[in-house]
């Protein structure tokens, strides 16, 4: 099931500033923010220095929606014009795979879907009309 979509802001390396410019300008409840140097270390990838600070991930709930927020990984590209996606948040993995090939129909996967520490299937993809969508499944755990 789709739990919800939200604008996805995409900064370059000030997304602290932009977090607060929000905070403040949309009246906005800081929910979380972590840090690219917060996430847990990967054998396999060394994070640059540079990147430690940068925001990996913010929530903001802006009266009863929210808007999230990330800086790009250093050297990555950014252009103006292309700092919006859309996020959309589902709670079963084969939904999410459902969503992601059909928005992948004449588009191109960003990203595949795959597991990651915030998410059992996450994922990009650019459907066919340029629009960036970010795939996330939260699935809750069963605590009986």
């Amino acid at each position: 099931m789709i739990l919800g979509v939200q604008p996805y802001l995409r900064m370059n390396g000030n997304g602290k500033e932009a977090v607060k410019f929000y905070e403040n300008a949309l009246e906005a409840e800081v929910l979380g923010v972590q840090t690219y140097g917060e996430m847990p270390e990967h054998p396999e990838f060394t994070l640059p220095v540079e990147a430690k600070d940068r925001v990996m991930h913010a929530n903001l709930r802006v009266g009863n929606t929210f808007l999230m927020l990330s800086d790009t990984f250093p050297g990555q590209p950014y252009q103006l014009g292309t700092q919006v996606d859309v996020a959309i948040t589902l709670n079963d993995v084969e939904k999410s795979n459902e969503v992601f090939e059909k928005l992948q129909e004449g588009g191109e996967a960003v990203m595949p879907l795959q597991e990651t520490s915030w998410s059992p299937s996450y994922g990009q993809v650019k459907d066919k009309f340029g629009i960036t969508w970010q795939i996330s499944t939260l699935v809750e755990e069963d605590n009986s």
